[in-house]
């Protein structure tokens, strides 16, 4: 069979003595700062918030989001390690080892002895869903304390969030982890640590519809539709169409862990999140101008 044969990149970049340069970690750095710049630049971008209930006045500062991005990347760190030991790590192991390793090698037991490994991101098992949730406590801890708004702050950070997800899933293929389904596909690939069967190259179509896809319609939506103008809006979408394309691409990733009646993992953390996508448009059309300033 005639398949696209898997390019192999050395998930270290660079090396010099104990140190090393990984692609994961640089995938992280750049989606941040991208991430942060968009931010800044749609923040002096005088035409987006010329309407009520700006009425010309940004809802933050750029010295505001130079500060959140600190935060952010905290919540980014803990809730993706905390999310894949409690979502993953205990729910993996007590089915089978993924990948020749049961998670639990490092998961959870080893923490008590050695806390650290939690921040060993370099290492994979990470949560998007985890991530979320410790990026969402971040920016509602951070706009209480500088008296901003929680919706329209989340709006920006919704907005440039699929940035970050593109970089990541990029990295997860250049690991070549979290790959997909067997598949007869001319474009399925083998994956050097999967077996010699090809697959789909799910993290590449992750990249393009989390990423890609999600930026896109979030950024016309902001700048055609004003979305901005209603807070909440950009995050329930965000919400929604996140959790639409990973339920999707489910059906061609190889499932990290079990659920219930065939759902996997993935696809009921995406459910919950496409849950509470609806509750936050919900809140965005009942009380748009109590929660715009």
């Amino acid at each position: 069979m005639l398949v696209i044969p898997y390019p192999e990149i050395s998930p270290v970049l660079f090396a010099w003595g104990p140190i090393a340069i990984r692609w994961y970690a640089i995938a992280y750095i750049a989606g941040l700062l991208i991430g942060w710049w968009v931010f800044a630049a749609m923040l002096k971008q005088a035409s987006l918030w010329k309407n009520p209930p700006f009425n010309g006045k940004p809802p933050a500062t750029t010295d505001d989001a130079g500060d959140l991005v600190v935060w952010a990347t905290l919540g980014v760190l803990l809730g993706g390690r905390i999310g894949y030991i409690l979502f993953y790590a205990i729910a993996l192991c007590s089915v089978s080892p993924h990948d020749g390793v049961c998670a639990a090698d490092h998961f959870p037991g080893s923490l008590a002895t050695e806390p650290w490994k939690i921040f060993e991101v370099w290492k994979g098992g990470m949560s998007f869903h985890g991530a979320a949730i410790g990026v969402i406590l971040a920016i509602v801890w951070f706009c209480r304390r500088r008296k901003l708004s929680i919706l329209s702050i989340g709006d920006l950070v919704c907005a440039v969030q699929p940035i970050g997800q593109f970089f990541g899933r990029i990295a997860n293929f250049v690991n070549g982890e979290l790959w997909g389904k067997p598949s007869d596909a001319p474009w399925a690939m083998v994956f050097p640590r999967a077996g010699d069967v090809p697959r789909h190259p799910s993290q590449l179509y992750e990249a393009a519809l989390e990423g890609i896809a999600l930026f896109v319609i979030l950024q016309i939506g902001i700048r055609v539709f004003r979305w901005q103008e209603r807070p909440g809006l950009t995050s329930a979408v965000f919400l929604i169409g996140y959790a639409v394309f990973r339920y999707i691409v489910e059906f061609f990733r190889e499932p990290d862990a079990p659920f219930l009646a065939g759902v996997s993992m993935g696809q009921a953390l995406s459910l919950a999140f496409l849950i509470g996508g609806f509750v936050v448009l919900y809140f965005a059309y009942k009380k748009p101008d109590e929660r715009a300033v």
